[in-house]
């Protein structure tokens, strides 16, 4: 796939250096703003990309057929529409988008068009998190489950001396629920699927969560769901059955090795991974999935998206952090 690419921030530079890897793949593109112009040249020298553009719809003319949006949370909807309204895939960066209905206006134009509308989120697609799916059933009934994915932001120390950047500005859909909780709704929703119910409890500065707990009812089960970018904790993800738990002291955004300990005390340690750079499992998926045109798994991946979607916009307004797209659909 000739592959576009929209930003040139720090997912970007963790992007690029592996994507020599993607052998169906090739970079031929890279769109910014006029001030980030001198970045994107850089990026393109650095790794060999033929075009930088500043301008938009003369990046979608350039030959590109896939389009990777890799920019503020806010901008993501506005740029993934124009992309495929111009008849080109799409790969956006999480969080998906702002708002539920943003999501849903998406999957209807792709679904229409018939193009791949997939969302960049590593965790769906690391073989430990796909092992950990596979060995749910020896946990017996699932009684309680915690992710705690806690990681003090330098950012926040610019936000507490009043330089707002877009990782804590409402305007950009920041907060610590779109930013590192989102990959724990992913990790819940892809093992578990719907809850019956969704609470969100913020610690909330200048409009912005920087730091809350979801707690995802399941009837049966309760999950909670920690993310916080202005304290910091031991990460860990405990998965509690009546028959033993799997416990992880990785994040949900890397879901690395783990222990299955059963309740007469045996241990098993299990690490599947197969990579050491976390984007690579997911890009080398969507690389298959678009060259070999399985639009049947692609839109399966966007159900699971629209449904966190879903939970991200009922917790987030349950919490009271509002966002000028809120307002706007």
């Amino acid at each position: 796939m000739k592959l576009g690419i929209v930003g040139s921030g720090m997912i970007v530079q963790e992007f690029l250096p592996m994507v020599h890897h993607l052998e169906k793949t090739e970079v031929t593109a890279v769109c910014c703003t006029k001030r980030s112009e001198a970045a994107g040249r850089e990026l393109a020298d650095k790794y060999h990309i033929k075009h930088v553009f500043t301008d938009f719809q003369e990046f979608l003319n350039s030959g590109v057929d896939t389009v990777y949006v890799a920019l503020p949370n806010h901008l993501h909807f506005q740029f993934a529409k124009e992309s495929l309204e111009s008849g080109k895939h799409v790969i956006v960066e999480k969080p998906f988008t702002t708002t539920y209905k943003e999501s849903l206006i998406l999957s209807r134009i792709a679904r229409e068009k018939k193009l791949f509308l997939i969302e960049a989120v590593t965790t769906l697609h690391l073989p430990n998190y796909k092992k950990i799916k596979e060995l749910l059933p020896s946990l017996g009934n699932i009684r309680i489950v915690q992710c705690n994915y806690s990681q003090y932001s330098r950012r926040y120390d610019s936000f507490k001396e009043g330089r707002i950047l877009p990782a804590f500005d409402p305007k950009c859909s920041g907060g610590a629920l779109m930013d590192i909780n989102i990959y724990n709704i992913h990790y819940i929703a892809g093992l578990f699927g719907r809850p019956q119910n969704v609470e969100y409890f913020p610690n909330v500065e200048r409009g912005i969560d920087t730091s809350g707990i979801l707690i995802l009812d399941y009837g049966s089960f309760k999950c909670t769901c920690v993310g916080a970018k202005d304290c910091k904790a031991p990460i860990a993800n405990n998965i509690q059955g009546d028959k033993g738990v799997i416990h992880q002291d990785t994040p949900t955004s890397i879901c690395d090795n783990f222990e299955l300990i059963m309740n007469d005390n045996t241990k098993s340690f299990v690490n599947e991974s197969n990579c050491d750079h976390r984007m690579m499992n997911e890009f080398l998926e969507f690389q298959d999935m678009i060259c070999g045109n399985d639009l049947e798994k692609c839109y399966k991946l966007l159900d699971h998206t629209l449904l966190v979607s879903e939970i991200q916009t009922i917790a987030r307004r349950k919490g009271g952090i509002l966002f000028p797209a809120d307002e706007e659909i």
